[in-house]
């Protein structure tokens, strides 16, 4: 259906995560998005809140957009596809990603 990046807006972080999800789904074969354009970054409560907007998302059938995404970065235009405006997904399972400070990842799948 979509991802729900974990989005951090910093260039490396962002262009890593980018090459993952295009290493795993291909380049812009899925929707990304990412929530911290409109709920800031809540440390260690980001990854709950973003799964939860993750699973919002598969039951009400609308990919949000990246908010106050202005202009991608080109480096990532050939990787992702990155929603700037509400979208339908593609079926009804999304994935998570939260990356923490020290390596502490990790991916959801939810359906």
């Amino acid at each position: 259906g979509h991802v729900n990046a974990h989005g951090t807006s910093t260039p490396r972080n962002d262009l890593a995560e980018a090459r993952a999800i295009a290493s795993v789904f291909g380049p812009r074969q899925i929707p990304v998005t990412a929530s911290k354009g409109v709920l800031g970054h809540l440390i260690g409560a980001a990854g709950a809140v973003e799964s939860i907007v993750a699973l919002r998302s598969n039951r009400e059938q609308v990919v949000p957009p990246t908010a106050n995404l202005r202009t991608p970065d080109p480096e990532l235009a050939d990787l992702v596809d990155v929603a700037n405006r509400p979208a339908t997904p593609r079926s009804d399972v999304a994935i998570s990603n939260s990356f923490g400070f020290g390596g502490h990842n990790a991916t959801l799948v939810l359906g």
